[in-house]
Protein backbone atom coordinates (compact mmCIF):
# COMPACT_ATOMS: atom_id res chain seq x y z
CA UNK A 1 0.00 0.00 0.00
CA UNK A 2 1.49 3.64 -0.95
CA UNK A 3 1.67 6.25 1.47
CA UNK A 4 -1.18 7.97 0.04
CA UNK A 5 -3.20 5.42 -0.05
CA UNK A 6 -2.48 3.94 3.80
CA UNK A 7 -2.79 7.78 5.12
CA UNK A 8 -6.08 8.61 3.02
CA UNK A 9 -7.26 5.01 4.94
CA UNK A 10 -6.23 6.11 7.92
CA UNK A 11 -7.87 9.36 7.81
CA UNK A 12 -10.81 7.69 6.86
CA UNK A 13 -10.71 5.79 10.08
CA UNK A 14 -10.40 8.95 12.18
CA UNK A 15 -12.85 10.82 11.00
CA UNK A 16 -14.95 8.01 11.38
CA UNK A 17 -14.66 7.67 14.51
CA UNK A 18 -14.45 11.20 15.81
CA UNK A 19 -17.48 11.49 13.44
CA UNK A 20 -19.19 8.55 15.98
CA UNK A 21 -18.01 10.26 19.51
CA UNK A 22 -19.64 13.56 18.52
CA UNK A 23 -22.86 11.78 17.71
CA UNK A 24 -22.34 9.65 21.26
CA UNK A 25 -21.72 12.98 23.10
CA UNK A 26 -24.51 15.19 21.57
CA UNK A 27 -27.34 12.47 22.01
CA UNK A 28 -27.69 12.45 25.74
CA UNK A 29 -29.55 15.90 25.79
CA UNK A 30 -31.75 14.67 22.42
CA UNK A 31 -32.80 11.64 24.67
CA UNK A 32 -35.22 13.74 26.59
CA UNK A 33 -38.52 12.97 25.48
CA UNK A 34 -40.54 15.99 24.18
CA UNK A 35 -42.67 17.91 26.72
CA UNK A 36 -40.26 16.63 30.00
CA UNK A 37 -38.00 17.52 32.31
CA UNK A 38 -34.86 15.45 32.51
CA UNK A 39 -32.46 15.38 34.76
CA UNK A 40 -28.96 13.04 34.44
CA UNK A 41 -26.54 11.92 37.66
CA UNK A 42 -23.52 12.83 35.75
CA UNK A 43 -22.53 15.70 33.80
CA UNK A 44 -22.56 15.97 30.13
CA UNK A 45 -26.50 14.29 29.79
CA UNK A 46 -24.83 10.98 31.11
CA UNK A 47 -25.15 7.90 33.32
CA UNK A 48 -29.00 7.45 34.37
CA UNK A 49 -31.86 9.75 33.85
CA UNK A 50 -35.04 10.34 35.49
CA UNK A 51 -37.81 12.42 33.50
CA UNK A 52 -41.29 14.05 34.32
CA UNK A 53 -43.98 15.51 33.00
CA UNK A 54 -45.29 17.06 35.68
CA UNK A 55 -44.32 18.77 38.98
CA UNK A 56 -41.83 15.68 41.84
CA UNK A 57 -41.71 17.37 45.11
CA UNK A 58 -40.09 14.65 46.41
CA UNK A 59 -37.36 12.96 43.90
CA UNK A 60 -36.62 9.12 43.98
CA UNK A 61 -33.51 8.25 46.55
CA UNK A 62 -31.28 7.57 43.53
CA UNK A 63 -31.81 10.85 41.39
CA UNK A 64 -32.10 12.95 44.99
CA UNK A 65 -29.29 14.71 45.34
CA UNK A 66 -27.25 13.21 42.47
CA UNK A 67 -28.39 15.49 39.35
CA UNK A 68 -25.27 16.70 37.34
CA UNK A 69 -27.33 17.91 34.01
CA UNK A 70 -30.74 19.06 32.98
CA UNK A 71 -32.86 19.51 30.09
CA UNK A 72 -36.01 21.32 29.98
CA UNK A 73 -37.99 20.23 26.73
CA UNK A 74 -41.43 21.27 27.76
CA UNK A 75 -43.93 22.46 25.71
CA UNK A 76 -44.23 26.10 25.42
CA UNK A 77 -47.44 28.28 24.88
CA UNK A 78 -49.52 31.09 26.23
CA UNK A 79 -50.69 30.65 29.77
CA UNK A 80 -48.42 26.93 30.16
CA UNK A 81 -45.73 26.44 32.63
CA UNK A 82 -42.57 25.82 31.19
CA UNK A 83 -40.00 27.00 32.96
CA UNK A 84 -38.55 24.55 35.24
CA UNK A 85 -37.33 25.63 38.74
CA UNK A 86 -35.14 22.87 40.97
CA UNK A 87 -35.10 22.70 45.14
CA UNK A 88 -32.24 21.71 47.21
CA UNK A 89 -35.30 19.90 49.47
CA UNK A 90 -38.28 18.06 49.03
CA UNK A 91 -41.59 19.66 49.02
CA UNK A 92 -39.78 23.05 47.03
CA UNK A 93 -37.99 23.80 50.32
CA UNK A 94 -34.26 24.83 50.60
CA UNK A 95 -33.38 27.17 47.77
CA UNK A 96 -33.45 26.81 43.87
CA UNK A 97 -30.52 25.60 42.51
CA UNK A 98 -31.33 26.17 38.71
CA UNK A 99 -33.93 27.06 36.80
CA UNK A 100 -34.75 26.24 32.66
CA UNK A 101 -36.03 28.56 30.42
CA UNK A 102 -37.85 26.19 27.85
CA UNK A 103 -35.63 24.37 25.78
CA UNK A 104 -32.33 24.99 28.17
CA UNK A 105 -30.16 22.41 28.42
CA UNK A 106 -27.60 22.38 31.27
CA UNK A 107 -24.40 19.88 30.60
CA UNK A 108 -23.36 21.35 34.39
CA UNK A 109 -23.84 23.96 36.55
CA UNK A 110 -21.34 24.27 39.96
CA UNK A 111 -23.87 25.53 42.03
CA UNK A 112 -26.71 23.52 41.33
CA UNK A 113 -24.81 19.95 41.11
CA UNK A 114 -25.69 17.22 43.44
CA UNK A 115 -28.07 19.79 45.22
CA UNK A 116 -31.81 18.80 43.36
CA UNK A 117 -34.75 17.26 45.47
CA UNK A 118 -37.45 18.10 43.74
CA UNK A 119 -38.83 20.64 41.21
CA UNK A 120 -42.30 22.23 39.88
CA UNK A 121 -42.72 23.75 36.43
CA UNK A 122 -43.26 27.53 36.94
CA UNK A 123 -44.37 30.76 34.24
CA UNK A 124 -40.78 32.63 34.87
CA UNK A 125 -37.54 31.67 36.70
Amino acid sequence: MTHSRLFSALAAVFLFLTGALTTAGTAGASDCPRGEFCVWQNADFSGQRANWSGDDHWWESWIADTDSSWANHGISGPGVKDHVRVYSRASLGGHMTICLTPGEEAGYNGAANDQGDSHTWAMSC
